[in-house]
């Protein structure tokens, strides 16, 4: 986990997976990585101020299976977070800093970064350019395609131009306007209206540029069809409620040599082996299981699977045997 960014695996951003507050923690993205070895990885946003006044190795440790995975920085400050940039940089092989321009929730308004910043254009360039200065691997941003009055698309092609000018090659775009004041976070992941058609035509506008789509992304008809038009695809909610998803997604759409037949079994006895070692440190089993619910959806069990992990992994001496134990019980019910 020591080492710069230079030399390390870069992100290729045709599928990645969302930053999410709550869920992609480290013990997601090791889960993911079993499921889906392609796919890109963000970890949750974390703060400039958090990583300078806060525990900024245990914030910043991933292990490197991993990779590729990114770093998402909240933060409105070029200071703050150019010397955020070069903490990350000092250890930590990140794929890149993506700097969230995004998170419509009233904490980060207050803290006065998020998609509120999409009305500062100019301070979010010399934000990415702070970072560059900071850290020698990309710096990418993820944004809305407006806020509030402001989402006629001169707004967001002269924001994108803005970031574009001061080095930022990959921009991540909700094909949602996010409203600050009157939605929640959560109203504001489905009450706007998607308009993908706004950043198709910024792919257009800004050919050089990499454009990746997020937003409402469930099924492999969406990402073919995205993926005509843009970079990338970005999937969110559908990545813990179904995380064989991405295995579908990396087995289709990635060109890899042979590998072995996915197994969900094999993906448990892996996780089972990742959180004995993380309980010895300490870890509570449910950290990590709870990210684990979806991961037999659709199949026969899946609810005994779930109900199982959720009534046993919570107990205060729960060990790693639970998953095992909930992978019989659904066997014996089959």
């Amino acid at each position: 986990m020591t080492g710069g960014a230079k030399g390390w695996r870069a992100m290729e951003h045709r599928v990645c997976v969302a930053p999410m507050m709550d869920h992609t923690d480290r013990h997601f993205r090791y889960f993911l990585r079993l499921i889906a070895p392609r796919v890109g990885l963000y970890t949750e946003m974390i703060t400039a101020q958090a990583l300078l006044h806060g525990p900024a190795e245990r914030l910043l440790a991933f292990s490197p299976s991993e990779q590729p995975v990114a770093l998402q920085l909240g933060g409105s400050e070029p200071d703050a977070l150019e010397r955020a940039a070069a903490l990350a940089a000092s250890g930590y092989r990140y794929a890149e800093i993506n700097l969230n321009v995004g998170c419509p929730s009233d904490r980060v308004q207050s803290g006065r970064f998020g998609a509120c910043l999409m009305a500062e254009p100019a301070l979010v360039a010399e934000c990415v350019a702070a970072i560059r200065c900071g850290w020698p691997g990309e710096a990418t941003v993820k944004t809305r395609i407006g806020i509030d009055s402001h989402d006629d698309y001169d707004f967001l092609q002269q924001f994108v131009a803005a970031v574009a000018d001061a080095g930022c090659h990959t921009v991540i775009v909700h094909a949602r306007k996010a409203i600050l004041k009157g939605l929640s976070p959560k109203e504001n992941r489905t009450i706007p209206p998607l308009r993908y058609d706004v950043v198709y035509r910024l792919k257009q506008d800004f050919p050089s540029l990499r454009v990746v789509i997020n937003g409402g992304i469930e099924s492999m008809d969406d990402c073919r069809r995205h993926l005509s038009a843009v970079d990338g695809v970005m999937i969110g909610r559908k990545a813990c409620s179904d995380p064989c998803f991405l295995r579908r997604l990396d087995d289709t759409l990635f060109a890899a040599a042979e590998r072995p037949a996915f197994s969900r079994a094999a993906v448990v006895a892996e996780m089972a082996d990742y959180a004995a070692s993380e309980c010895s440190r300490g870890v509570r089993l449910h950290h990590i299981t709870r990210h684990m619910f979806g991961l037999f959806a659709g199949q026969p069990g899946a609810a005994r699977w779930r109900r199982y992990l959720a009534e046993h992994a919570a107990q205060p001496r729960a060990s790693a045997r639970v998953l095992g134990d909930a992978l019989k019980n659904i066997r014996l019910a089959a």
